[in-house]
């Protein structure tokens, strides 16, 4: 994956474990400006980094993702925010779709594959003519 200008990516979810493995899957294809949330407040308030991608899991404390999403937008309108999440109820992702997320991922073994497709595509977007 060719990145040749900067794109700032922010990774929330309160699990460690996730939290460390996708940070991995970002690293291997190929991302560098990775920041690391276990919580919805602290991405909030980095905000001001303008990142081009917020990966948001759903279910986390206190805030929820849906919370989460609505600061985002309020605060960062430019951001794609995809939520990478464990759950696979139909409406979550209609939910977050709705209010403004780019993509909605379900963590399983096509995770990475289907991460760098999207990070292609937000690459993509980013390098039109505005």
């Amino acid at each position: 994956m060719s990145q040749d200008y900067p794109f700032c990516t922010f990774l929330v979810d309160d699990d460690p474990f996730c939290l460390q493995l996708i940070h991995y899957h970002l690293k291997n294809i190929g991302l560098k400006d990775i920041y690391l949330f276990d919580n919805g407040k602290d991405c909030i308030n980095s905000l001001v980094l303008q990142p081009d991608l917020i990966l948001l899991d759903h279910y986390m404390k206190p805030m929820n993702g849906f919370d989460v999403l609505a600061e985002i937008k309020k605060n960062s309108p430019d951001s794609f925010v995809v939520f990478i999440s464990g759950q696979e109820e139909i409406h979550i992702p209609i939910i977050a779709m709705e209010n403004g997320a780019f993509d909605y991922l379900v963590k399983n073994d096509l995770t990475e594959d289907k991460l760098e497709l999207i990070v292609e595509k937000i690459q993509t977007i980013r390098r039109l003519p505005h």
